[in-house]
């Protein structure tokens, strides 16, 4: 039960960390006209960071899951 309650700790840190460093589309920049007004593709790191938050995301459901099945035994 400790395991899983570190292990949801350390997913949720860096769940937190991966949403934090991900950019963001339109902010204040598009105020100044810095936002070009199309889409685009991620790639490189942007990809990595998207695709872990959705992976860490769901590994943190699950051990949520875990946490409350394990408890009600």
């Amino acid at each position: 039960m400790k395991f899983i309650t570190f292990a949801q700790i350390v997913v949720s840190i860096l769940l937190i960390i991966s949403v934090l460093l991900q950019n963001r589309g339109s902010g204040l920049s598009a105020a100044f006209g810095g936002d070009f007004g199309g889409y685009y593709t991620k790639r490189g790191v942007e990809k990595f960071l998207f695709f872990a938050s959705v992976v860490l995301g769901v590994c943190f459901i699950g051990l949520a899951i875990a946490s409350v099945v394990l408890q009600n035994r």
